[in-house]
């Protein structure tokens, strides 16, 4: 049981996967972190896409207001919030999975 906290907390606060590989589950491990890093990338990726608009505007002198910034940056990018909210579902899956199965024996 002590194996699956600590498995459990790597997981949660460190990165989702590494709980996995901690209890000996490679495979599993290694397919959450890369699926984590995928998710991740990709919202960040979208998310700044969103926010050059408003940078070339900052760098060319114009000025912008926060509440204008972030409604741009909503409009520009919806997927990035399917994005995060697929990444939420992976690490709690990870978390769980981490705190009841049993790993390698």
């Amino acid at each position: 049981m002590h194996q699956n906290i600590k498995a459990a907390f790597l997981s949660a606060f460190l990165l989702p996967g590494l709980g996995q590989l901690a209890k000996g589950d490679r495979v599993k491990g290694g397919i959450f972190i890369i699926l984590v890093n995928i998710f991740l990338l990709g919202a960040l990726f979208m998310l700044l896409r969103g926010m050059s608009p408003v940078l070339l505007a900052a760098k060319t002198g114009g000025t912008s207001d926060v509440i204008k910034t972030i409604e741009t940056i909503r409009q520009s990018s919806p997927e990035a919030r399917w994005l995060l909210w697929g990444f939420g579902i992976l690490w709690l899956a990870s978390v769980l999975d981490a705190a009841i199965s049993k790993g390698k024996q």
